[in-house]
């Protein structure tokens, strides 16, 4: 698989990632077995890039550990992500970038993942009681100390984003980006400026996007897209519309719909690395496919027409969508 740099601080990732947060939360019950199934076919195929954080093993079985695990016989040859920045509360979950929490939770997640070293560690969430001078400069520390290799922020703004890169060197950001979310597309002048690389999740729209979507209510209780916007009556219809007519797209070019999102992904900048998740080999075998699938003009013209500003309904519910600044 092809190899992009993301910032410049010598980052180099595959063009395709693996996002491993859906083996352990949000998608209803996981399988460890089969997790790691997953992590290994996606390396048979070239994914050198694995993202994780603290937050994805909380009261579901540790992320950190079981992508540590996987990824055991070929360590030396992958990136490992994780990120700090959320604290479990009695009210239920909050933030915490304090500088002794990030440092505890970077301790924690090198035992997890059984490394001396992450490869890139993410500030989660940003925490608006913490200047994010003292979370650079901690991460910082974290670098000089051989503990951390390179900083990224996740749903960070523009005025952040500066600050942070000003006390320490920010490689990437990593923030939602699909053909059905376009708002990151506001901070990328800000990441060229600062040669900043830009990490998608979600690229698939939480699944929406692979043609496989069912409506709200019809998945595990413990499923989030069940409380998701974008599934729910009004939106569902337009959004499943809209999937059929790329469907039809993807089938002239003899590719899935999965494959032409990530391509089209792809083909918004060389800066750009999407991290699909998914549970099954399959899937991982159709999204790798997708690094090799060339969209013309005339292919990112019709898909304009289809979604030319996204989908149909807020990302998140009421008050939970990122604020960025």
């Amino acid at each position: 698989m092809q190899q992009r740099t993301l910032g410049t601080q010598g980052l180099t990732v595959s063009a395709l990632g693996y996002g491993a947060m859906g083996l352990t939360m949000a998608y209803g019950p996981g399988d460890e077995q089969a997790g790691i199934a997953a992590l290994h076919r996606a390396f048979e195929l070239g994914v050198t890039f694995f993202d994780t954080a603290e937050l994805y093993g909380w009261g579901t079985g540790n992320n950190e550990a079981l992508v540590g695990k996987a990824v055991q016989g070929f360590r030396d040859q992958v990136v490992l992500a994780t990120k700090f920045g959320f604290a479990r509360t009695q009210q239920g979950l909050g933030l915490d970038s304090r500088p002794e929490n990030i440092r505890k939770v970077a301790d924690n997640s090198l035992r997890h993942l059984g490394v001396d070293q992450i490869d890139v560690l993410y500030q989660h969430r940003v925490d608006p009681d913490v200047p994010i001078e003292d979370v650079a400069g901690t991460v910082k520390e974290l670098i000089d100390a051989g503990k951390v290799k390179y900083f990224g922020l996740s749903e960070a703004g523009p005025q952040t984003i500066r600050r942070a890169h000003a006390v320490q060197p920010v490689s990437v950001l990593q923030t939602e980006y699909s053909l059905f979310e376009r708002d990151a597309e506001q901070l990328f002048p800000t990441l060229t400026e600062l040669g900043i690389g830009f990490v998608a999740y979600s690229p698939l729209g939480r699944g929406f996007i692979t043609g496989t979507a069912k409506p709200a209510g019809q998945y595990d209780a413990t499923d989030m897209r069940n409380n998701d916007p974008r599934w729910q009556p009004g939106n569902y219809e337009k959004n499943l519309d809209a999937v059929d007519r790329l469907a039809a797209l993807a089938a002239t070019k003899g590719a899935t719909v999965a494959q032409l999102a990530l391509a089209w992904l792809l083909a918004q900048g060389e800066h750009i690395v999407p991290i699909p998740g998914t549970r099954s080999a399959a899937r991982i075998e159709e999204n790798a496919q997708a690094a090799q699938l060339s969209l013309t003009q005339d292919d990112l013209t019709a898909i304009s027409h289809i979604l030319p500003t996204g989908g149909y309904g807020a990302r998140y519910a009421e008050g939970h969508v990122p604020t960025w600044n």
